[in-house]
């Protein structure tokens, strides 16, 4: 049933929609897309760059565009910015198109990637820890009603090392038929 279409991994930032992504992909022998990556190569600019350029709303267009590059594509596995499900009807296309996966994990885990790894995250970057926290709750509450569109939900809680990557994946594949 879907072993051809397209499996889109939506989420907040650092859910760890690229992490679970690539080892899905990997395990399924798909190919795997960070939809991030994918526009600032066609673009030869990183997102900040696009969007001090061309604003919110630009940026959000590209996004639209090459998500539905993307999402023509067959036996892929596409890691979305964590925004892309809000915006347009990139939610509906989506769904209509392959395999939503909205991966979850608790505030308390995002602000502790982030605390980690901030450097290339305009939003958080130079806040402390409370700041991040707020950021996380707010964002989180605001973008649920997207998120839980998905068809499936899924925690990405334990991917902080091969062992917990692998054994998420076998995890996801052993309760859902996607192969």
């Amino acid at each position: 049933m879907t072993e051809r279409k397209p499996f889109f991994i939506i989420g907040y930032m650092a859910c760890g929609k690229t992490t679970f992504g690539r080892a899905l992909a990997r395990k399924l022998d798909r190919q795997f897309i960070d939809l991030d990556f994918y526009i600032e190569q066609r673009f030869r600019k990183r997102i900040p760059e696009i969007f001090a350029e061309r604003g919110e709303e630009g940026f959000r267009q590209i996004e639209r565009n090459l998500l539905q590059e993307v999402g023509e594509f067959d036996n892929v596995v596409i890691s979305c910015g964590g925004g892309t499900p809000c915006f347009f009807d990139n939610m509906d296309y989506m769904s209509h198109r392959g395999v939503t996966i909205w991966l979850q994990a608790t505030e308390a885990r995002i602000t502790e990637r982030l605390l980690v790894n901030n450097a290339n995250r305009p939003l958080i970057k130079g806040k402390s820890k409370e700041e991040i926290e707020q950021t996380v709750a707010k964002g989180l509450s605001e973008r649920e009603e997207f998120y839980s569109r998905a068809g499936i939900h899924f925690s990405g809680e334990y991917l902080e090392d091969r062992r917990q990557i692998d054994s998420t994946v076998e995890k996801f594949l052993n309760n859902n038929i996607v192969i």
